[in-house]
């Protein structure tokens, strides 16, 4: 499974970003995707995850102002970025736990990361 992010940029405190991901490949079926941050204390942390069926959940810091989405025909994983603080500064990276339908088992993938920069 082969995992695209894109959409990061750089915008001003309070402003708005869309990031997207792609997961491309064939015999796998996404189950749950998530998305993580990684700033300057260079450990990646959980900030929303989705399920299959679209039940979703966000981490207390970006509740009400992230929001995660998914569209299982595409095989995409989308976070809308509103009213971003420089806090929120680092790489974005998508996490697809896949069903591999060719081997019969679970695994995890990663997406290369996108850079956010939010400047104060």
């Amino acid at each position: 499974v082969h995992l695209v992010e894109s959409g990061g940029g750089l915008v001003q405190d309070g402003g708005s970003l869309r990031l997207a991901c792609t997961a491309s490949g064939s015999g796998f079926r996404p189950t749950d995707m998530m998305w993580y941050h990684l700033g300057p204390e260079q450990e990646r942390d959980e900030v929303a995850r989705i399920r299959l069926g679209g039940t979703s959940i966000h981490k207390d810091s970006v509740e009400g102002r992230f929001t995660i989405s998914r569209d299982d025909v595409k095989k995409m994983v989308f976070l809308q970025m509103n009213n971003l603080k420089p806090e929120d500064t680092g790489t974005y990276y998508c996490k697809v736990h896949v069903w591999d339908m060719v081997n019969e088992r679970y695994e995890d993938d990663w997406g290369q990361g996108t850079q956010v920069t939010v400047s104060s």
